[in-house]
């Protein structure tokens, strides 16, 4: 099994001068950390406008400052909004082949579409129609990466006229590239797609097992046509996150931004939002006050190793039994949600060094022969997916179009194209 950790930097109110600076400054130290502990990824979403929920709305800049400052942990989009309205195809190829060059080859590209009307009507992007213009960019922009020239493109969502779109990146011949997914018609989409699913929910072990069930089904199906130039065959789970000796502990440093994750999500898709004027911490901890006190009275009682808390927080032999369970499930990769609510930076870091100690030997024992036998299990599947693959037919030498210097130019040529033709 491979891990990541996630970050949505997550910031409740009130805002403090600084608070800001000191949480980008602090996750990247988070990230510098967890390679040097040997976690695989580091996943960073890209959200709009979503005050206290995300302010990722740059990750690529936050990447390369990552790429920068590491040297093994790879660096993951989780996702890019890949809409032309969000961020036109071609500036994201350029973007995702400069990033995967300076990290001598360590990005993963997942792709999404948003789904909070605080990013989408901004973007003047229509709710039904964002899956289909997600799908498109995400394959043109596939084929930036790989086509030199890139023919050029009519499509319903966005244009462009031949380039040769540069960088290309150092992983040939692209990128890996995953799906966000948030249910199991997602996961579908995925597979069907050949694209890793990224499952953006929280899941029992036999939801789990549902989903991989469902997913490698279908890799392994007619159904699967590659949308890129290689079928990245791989479930990435997100997990709360928390870890102590002490489990009432783990749970005192990790439960309360874990559920201010889900209600802040919740809040910002059920619920009306005035920008600038955000009070979605203030409103968890009045609607969480009740809460808390049959929890701090639970905790008090006799058992309190029945305290309530999410899978994922506990102590080192709870998350071992956790992450085994999901193992077992079918889970390709976990992927850790330590920066959420108003978790201290301390705690994530004492909790990524123990987790590293305590629980990671566990998991990753042998893995490099468990991937290599599914491997050598799919490699026929996906050959046949990639020979169903219906490729952009690349520009003949003669059909490649010419790019005028200049207007004047143009029309010249223009001129003495209609004289050729009518003499």
């Amino acid at each position: 099994m491979r891990f990541g950790v996630f970050y949505e930097l997550q910031l409740p109110k009130p805002w403090n001068e600084g608070d800001e600076h000191r949480m980008f400054r602090e996750a990247l130290d988070q990230v510098v950390l967890a390679d040097q502990l040997g976690i695989d990824y580091a996943w960073e979403v890209e959200h709009h406008f979503l005050e206290e929920y995300s302010h990722s709305s740059a990750p690529e800049v936050f990447l390369a400052a990552a790429a920068a400052k590491t040297e093994n942990i790879r660096l993951a989009h989780g996702i890019r909004q890949v809409i032309p309205a969000y961020n036109h195809p071609a500036r994201t190829a350029e973007t995702i082949a400069t990033l995967d060059l300076i990290s001598d080859g360590r990005v993963d590209f997942g792709i999404g579409e948003g789904a909070t009307r605080l990013e989408l009507g901004a973007f003047g992007i229509a709710a039904k129609t964002k899956r289909a213009m997600s799908l498109e960019a995400a394959e043109q922009i596939a084929n930036m990466m790989v086509m030199e020239p890139y023919p050029g493109f009519e499509g319903e969502s966005f244009s462009m006229p031949c380039r040769n779109v540069l960088p290309k990146p150092l992983q040939r011949p692209h990128p890996p590239m995953w799906m966000a997914c948030t249910n199991r018609d997602t996961i579908r989409v995925a597979a069907r797609n050949g694209l890793g699913a990224l499952a953006f929910s929280f899941l029992n072990p036999e939801e789990a097992q549902t989903w991989s069930q469902i997913y490698y089904d279908i890799i392994k199906s007619d159904e699967c046509v590659p949308l890129g130039h290689c079928v990245n065959a791989n479930i990435a789970v997100v997990s709360a996150f928390s870890v102590h000796e002490d489990r009432l502990e783990a749970i005192r440093r990790g439960q309360e931004g874990f559920e201010f994750f889900g209600y802040a999500l919740q809040s910002l898709v059920a619920r009306d939002t005035v920008p600038g004027h955000t009070a979605l911490w203030e409103q968890f901890q009045a609607d969480r006050a009740e809460k808390n006190e049959a929890l701090l009275a639970q905790a008090k009682s006799e058992d309190p190793t029945q305290f309530s808390h999410a899978a994922g927080i506990g102590t080192p032999d709870d998350l071992i039994d956790h992450l085994v369970e999901l193992q077992s499930s079918g889970v390709d990769q976990v992927i850790l949600m330590q920066q959420a609510g108003r978790n201290r930076h301390d705690h994530i870091c004492e909790a990524l060094e123990l987790f590293a100690q305590a629980v990671l030997p566990k998991l990753t024992s042998g893995r490099e022969e468990r991937e290599a036998r599914k491997a050598e299990e799919l490699a026929p599947y996906i050959a046949a997916a990639m020979a169903r693959k219906v490729r952009m037919a690349p520009l003949e030498e003669h059909e490649i179009p010419i790019v005028r210097a200049s207007a004047e130019r143009a029309q010249v040529n223009q001129g003495s194209a209609e004289r050729d033709s009518s003499s």
